[in-house]
């Protein structure tokens, strides 16, 4: 090429240029923003694309078959759109529908919300090379949406805010690294402690087994009952099962629950009205379905209690056999409408779970749902005295979430090979709790939130559906529209 040729490569019309110097400065502050320059090297290819366009961009554009040009122009749409929404996915919002009814009644099932990355610092993703609006796996064809190579080191960019009590916080799900493919819920660990356990209490059933020993027989019983369980297969951080809960315990807290009253740092939580806990409810035959509708308690949450099959709990539970009982959810606003409506004749609360059966599984703590702790959320820097009482509540930090080798021998302990007494937090850890107590599986299930976990905050609701309606029946719920999913 001439140097004629080569200078007339610069002479485009002076939109051309501004757009070059638009896109450049765009690109120039996000790589600072990132803060891998490394991707300055490829600043060239957007002044070539704009300018001096020494490779062939748009070549497509100089066939003169119409159909050709037709595809290739929907081609060349969908790509830049699939980079768009690559990029603004990792970096800005994502889409988030709420599957569950863990947090009702302040988030509902269907409400749609706009989730902000950049709240709290969007992360340098994990697995950079996957497919944009896809978790972990494609549907219809379930092959995995991501490539798990190369995986990159957690990075967090600088956010616009940090993470405080009782936010409403969208996470990757912590125990969610191994996963049955046809049980998930409970999780895989879960599912390996209550299978171990039971094999080993019907073999020695005066021995109490280690925690350790029911894993160990656990897994096997899952990994060899295939068709229950499925493929066992291991997600990267980012790929795993994203959660929305409420945020009740910040780094450095210790927090407890009396009666199913969360107590911060010694004083109790404040009031939050979408709070709600389960109830039984009696009636003198009354129908309630009407109330309930009014009250919007899902067809899914209502429960009649046979009489027939279970007269003899009911009986011991303090109610009366021969009349409608209902097993109900109820915030305090709920409660009040109920106590006082013609028909209802008695309610009340449901007691907890068996001690043993919340976090950490055989750590040898008489906690329950209901009561629960003290325990203490971690914070970076801080540190743990190590000793029995601590080892099963943070042996999964130290060896999973901060990746140390991690044991016990003769009741001393080794942190990467070397024996200590203490161990410092790398990380900053979070309690998430649902607002629907007694129907929401968190932290009370499966533990701490690591830093590295955390995807963002729920800004809006943009679209509410209800699934026990109709179309033309008040399926969309209009009032929701553009509500604030914050708190």
């Amino acid at each position: 090429m001439s140097a004629a040729q080569q200078r007339s490569r610069f002479k485009q019309p002076l939109k051309q240029w501004i757009k070059a110097a638009i896109w450049s400065i765009i690109y120039v502050l996000f790589i600072v923003w990132v803060g891998n320059f490394w991707w300055l090297l490829l600043l060239p290819v957007i002044i070539d694309s704009f300018i001096t366009k020494f490779i062939p961009w748009t070549w497509w554009k100089s066939s003169k078959n119409k159909s050709f040009l037709a595809f290739m122009g929907w081609v060349d749409a969908i790509v830049f759109a699939l980079i768009a929404v690559y990029f603004i996915n990792i970096y800005l919002f994502q889409n988030y529908q709420i599957p569950s009814s863990s947090l009702e009644k302040t988030l509902l099932v269907g409400d749609f919300l706009f989730v902000s990355k950049a709240s709290y610092g969007p992360r340098v993703p994990n697995t950079p090379l996957s497919f944009p609006l896809v978790q972990h796996t494609f549907p219809i064809i379930n092959t995995k949406s991501f490539i798990e190579t190369p995986q990159w080191e957690y990075k967090r960019l600088k956010g616009f805010d940090q993470i405080e009590r009782n936010d409403i916080v969208v996470f990757n799900f912590p125990t969610g690294d191994t996963v049955a493919v046809n049980k998930q819920n409970p999780d895989y660990y879960t599912s390996c402690y209550f299978e171990g356990l039971s094999l080993l209490r019907s073999q020695h059933p005066d021995v109490t087994p280690s925690t350790e020993e029911c894993y160990d027989a656990g897994r096997e019983i899952v990994r060899a009952k295939t068709q229950e369980y499925g493929e066992i297969i291991y997600r990267p951080v980012d790929r795993r099962e994203n959660y929305v809960k409420r945020c009740v315990g910040i780094p450095g807290d210790w927090i407890e629950i009396k009666n199913n009253q969360m107590i911060i740092n010694g004083e109790k939580q404040e009031k939050i009205p979408g709070i709600q806990f389960n109830y039984f409810v009696q009636t003198d035959g009354t129908p309630l379905n009407s109330v309930l509708d009014k009250l919007e308690i899902s067809l899914e949450d209502r429960m009649y209690i046979d009489n027939n099959q279970y007269a003899e709990g009911i009986k011991s539970l303090g109610f009366d056999p021969n009349l409608p009982l209902y097993h109900l959810p109820l915030t305090e606003a709920a409660y009040s409408k109920l106590l006082n409506t013609a028909g209802v004749v008695k309610i009340q609360i449901e007691t907890a779970d068996q001690p043993g059966d919340v976090f950490p599984l055989g750590g040898g703590k008489m906690w329950t749902r209901d009561n629960y702790g003290p325990i203490y959320i971690p914070k970076k820097g801080a540190k743990l005295a190590l000793n029995a009482y601590n080892f099963p509540i943070y042996e999964r930090i130290i060896r999973v979430y901060e990746n140390n080798t991690l044991e016990v021998k003769n009741g001393k302990y080794f942190v990467n090979g070397k024996e200590t007494s203490t161990y410092q937090f790398k990380m900053d850890y979070y309690w998430m709790m649902g607002d629907n107590r007694h129907n929401s599986a968190d932290s009370r299930y499966w533990g701490f939130v690591p830093e590295d976990h955390i995807v963002g905050r729920p800004v809006l609701i943009w679209l509410s559906l209800n699934k026990d309606k109709g179309l033309l029946d008040g399926k969309i719920r209009f009032s929701r529209f553009f509500k604030n999913a914050e708190r």
